[in-house]
């Protein structure tokens, strides 16, 4: 590259040469190029910002049809994500109102009033109105709310879930121990213990408790079991033995007549046989046992932990 110098102070003109390599250019040409970005960004703005009315209808179209296709990205956008939002909610309401249904399962189990939990309902809030400036949720802090809250109702909805198991299983469990009396009226004539034997009149180990009812009383299941004898026995008369787990067996004595068969499958409270005089025994009466790994326990202290 030549450059020529032209001075009136000069009596003749002076030429310098001027050589760029390859680095000089590679270094010019993104300073040129951004140079020109900055100008016709400025040109724009300048046009757009101070002379609107000196637009041509060309450029006016052109940075209309701009303007339209950015607000319709960002409708959009804004469209996809409450789609998103929506759907988000609609999980997060169906989680509840399976947590409602678990709540009133759960309510019931543990003998609650209805009343006291109103689960379709929503729970009553108010105070006074406290706004602070610069508080306003943006569109991120939501989806970040939801998220929250939707890792917290899985939770609370598998904890409630270990909750009713566990009450099930209790409840089980309480159906399996004798709770309920084997007759619905009657009263005690011998109790668990020591006591003079009738027959011989000498002190004796008596392993349940006597209730003085008529013949043909019906005679209950004090649980739910399975039936493990069911005939007749030198001492115990007509005897029906049921099997409840756990090492649980209960007898029922001196029955009249017997309704059930060994093997089958009885629930509590169901009739089982009759009140009568057979076997070793001096009147109409049941004697009821509750053996546990076949040592023979106080039937009255399980009925009073049920009734408790």
């Amino acid at each position: 590259m030549n450059i020529i110098l032209v001075s009136n102070r000069l009596a003749k003109t002076r030429t310098r040469s001027i050589a760029f390599g390859g680095r000089q250019l590679m270094f010019l040409m993104p300073v040129l190029f951004g140079l020109l970005l900055v100008a016709a960004f400025t040109m724009q703005y300048v046009l757009i910002r101070f002379a609107p009315e000196g637009l041509s209808d060309e450029i006016r179209t052109i940075l209309s049809r701009i303007q339209n296709d950015e607000q319709q990205k960002q409708k959009l956008y804004m469209h996809s994500s409450l789609d998103a939002m929506a759907i988000r909610v609609g999980q997060m309401q169906a989680q509840v109102q399976r947590l409602d249904a678990l709540g009133l399962r759960l309510a019931k189990l543990t003998g609650m009033k209805p009343e006291e939990f109103q689960f379709a309902q929503p729970p009553a809030q108010g105070g006074p109105l406290v706004v602070y400036p610069g508080q306003e949720m943006s569109e991120s802090d939501l989806q970040q709310q939801l998220t929250r809250l939707s890792q917290v109702i899985n939770d609370r909805s598998d904890k409630l879930l270990a909750m009713e198991t566990m009450l099930l299983q209790n409840q089980l469990s309480r159906k399996l121990l004798p709770s309920i009396p084997p007759v619905q009226e009657g009263y005690y004539s011998s109790n668990f213990g020591w006591r003079i034997d009738p027959f011989t009149g000498t002190n004796a180990m008596h392993e349940g408790v006597d209730y003085v009812v008529d013949a043909g009383t019906p005679i209950y299941a004090s649980a739910g079991g399975v039936v493990a004898y069911a005939s007749v026995h030198p001492q115990y008369g007509n005897m029906v033995e049921i099997d409840h787990g756990n090492d649980i067996v209960t007898r029922y004595a001196h029955a009249s007549r017997l309704l059930v068969k060994v093997g089958q499958v009885v629930r509590r409270g169901e009739k089982i046989a009759e009140v009568g005089n057979t076997g070793r025994s001096t009147g109409n009466h049941l004697h009821f046992e509750v053996r546990y790994q076949g040592v023979a326990q106080n039937p009255v202290r399980f009925l009073e932990k049920a009734a408790s």
